[in-house]
């Protein structure tokens, strides 16, 4: 069997099936005494069974379309609350990574300001540090050349304490009396003189020693500037006289010698100027003043120094150990801040391709929800469709049909080929529809199945009624009008006229023809499956 022909089966059976369902559960019950107050037809039976049968084909049609639209909604719900779904998680994950990434942003922003940060610090403490080495070499050459001052201030303070001591020790130097009333002239006293005299250096004066070579038996008395002498000794004719006078005398290198004399002659007083060489004294306190005040200022200098320089070399040290440490942060700093530029990188794009995913999500939901509309749209009129169809359906079975003894039989054959050509028009109809109505009919057969296996035994039950009323009906008359209500039923009269003792009387209730679609929907729905489970069983 070819998919084509397995198809049409199909199909024929679903349409079998779903008339014979909406025959047996959707058609109401009509009774021959049923009263309503809808309008009344009287008609042929034929006639009556040709709208019932145009009617039930529309209600089929109907329903199968309804049960079609009803898949297809259920479908594009599912499919509607499916991309929904979607959508609210991609909306969810698109949040998230929007966070993350405006929380990487705020790390490599805070990062790269530390990391800025980090290298101005860095900067600026190995400017800091060149700077304070540069001020400690400065420092350190001041300390040397302090040393060095100190080292020549000492030398000569050396040498002037040497000088001052070798003074102070004595020193002979040549001396000679001059006139005094010309001291280009050499005094007569000179002779009596030795021509070297002694200077020693008593605290910031001098001491001079005058020694008489003879005639000191003549002198009764001797001044110097009129400064009596210190010491004097005397050993005959021969004697000493010791005079301290003051720096400035001795560096004018000349003083007034005064003599009290007791001469054989008889008494005198005589002076003369001694002229002393005095140049190897000339400013020796004052060297060693100086030399002492150089020394002490050079060292002076060099304390300053060395403290200077330790304090340089001590901020030069920080500085260092700040430029390390500084260079340390910066490395750090640097480290995180690349750490923290991967990261929003990373999250750039985890973020791009979460609203790529939420925009296709959000297009995919928009097509859903539009496909559901439509479905409904459809659902909406398949709906009204069948309530229509039901109507005409109601409409054709409130016929009161009207049938002569004679044509009864007829009748009953017209119902059954009127409901075989409803069955036939049903078939092909459903035959040109589409996959997807091809689907939905499979989708019905299956439901149909179930509910034709179900109602078996009374759809072989109205058969055999129907076959009765075609062949006893000869005699049968309708007295009252047929009315179709849905939810009432009651017991159907009749009468017979006196004349027809032996005719027989059945109820009418409307639903002869129905009886026979339902048994021509049963036997074609036997002749569509029957194969298919033998072929599947074989």
């Amino acid at each position: 069997m070819t998919s084509h022909v397995k198809n049409t089966l199909v199909t024929t059976a679903a349409i079998a099936g779903a008339l014979a369902a909406t025959t047996l559960f959707n058609t109401t019950t009509v009774k021959a005494d049923t009263t309503s107050s809808a309008p009344v037809t009287t008609t042929t039976s034929a006639t009556k069974d040709t709208a019932i049968a145009s009617a039930q084909a529309k209600v089929n049609s109907a329903s199968a379309a309804v049960v079609s639209a009803q898949a297809a909604y259920g479908s594009a719900s599912t499919a509607a609350s499916d991309a929904a779904a979607k959508t609210a998680a991609a909306s969810a994950s698109a949040a998230a990574t929007s966070s993350a990434v405006a929380n990487a942003q705020a790390a490599a922003d805070a990062a790269a300001t530390a990391k800025s940060t980090a290298d101005a610090n860095l900067a600026k403490a190995q400017a800091t540090a060149a700077e304070t080495s540069r001020a400690q070499s400065v420092t350190s050459a001041a300390v040397v050349s302090a040393q060095s001052a100190v080292a020549s201030a000492s030398a000569k303070a050396s040498d002037a304490d040497s000088a001052v001591a070798s003074a102070e020790a004595g020193q002979t130097v040549t001396a000679n009396l001059m006139r005094s009333d010309d001291p280009t002239k050499q005094s007569a006293a000179a002779g009596f003189f030795a021509k070297q005299v002694t200077i020693k250096q008593d605290g910031s004066d001098y001491l001079i020693t005058l020694t008489l070579s003879s005639g000191n038996g003549f002198i009764k008395s001797m001044t110097l500037n009129g400064e009596q002498p210190t010491t004097t000794t005397a050993n005959g004719d021969t004697g000493t006289y010791t005079y301290k006078v003051s720096a400035a005398v001795l560096a004018k290198g000349s003083a007034t010698l005064a003599f009290a004399l007791q001469t054989p002659m008889g008494a005198m007083n005589q002076t003369a100027l001694l002229d002393i060489d005095t140049t190897i004294f000339n400013g020796l306190l004052a060297d060693k003043s100086d030399a002492d005040a150089a020394l002490t200022s050079a060292q002076a200098a060099l304390s300053t120094a060395k403290t200077k320089a330790a304090k340089v070399a001590q901020v030069a040290s920080s500085a260092a150990s700040a430029a390390t440490a500084a260079a340390t942060v910066a490395s750090d700093a640097a480290v995180v801040a690349t750490s923290a530029a991967t990261n929003l990188t990373s999250a750039q794009a985890a973020n791009s391709t979460a609203q790529a995913a939420l925009t296709s999500a959000q297009a995919a939901q928009s097509a859903a929800d539009a496909t559901l509309a439509t479905a409904k749209s459809n659902l909406d009129s398949a709906n009204a469709a069948l309530t229509s169809a039901q109507a005409e359906l109601k409409s054709a079975q409130n016929i009161v049909v009207v049938t002569p003894a004679s044509s009864a039989s007829s009748s009953a054959s017209s119902a059954t080929s009127s409901a075989t050509n409803s069955a036939s028009s049903a078939a092909s109809s459903a035959s040109s529809t589409d996959s997807s109505a091809a689907s939905s009919a499979s989708s019905t057969a299956s439901s149909a199945g179930s509910a034709a296996s179900s109602a078996t035994n009374s759809a072989a039950s109205a058969a055999t009624a129907t076959s009765n009323v075609a062949s006893s009906a000869l005699t049968t008359t309708v007295t009252s009008a047929v009315v179709a209500t849905p939810a009432t039923t009651k017991k159907a009269t009749s009468s017979t006229p006196a004349s027809s003792t032996t005719a027989k009387t059945l109820p009418q209730t409307g639903n002869e023809n129905q009886s026979a679609l339902v048994a021509l929907g049963l036997a074609i729905l036997t002749l569509g499956i029957y194969p298919m489970m033998k072929r599947k069983h074989a």
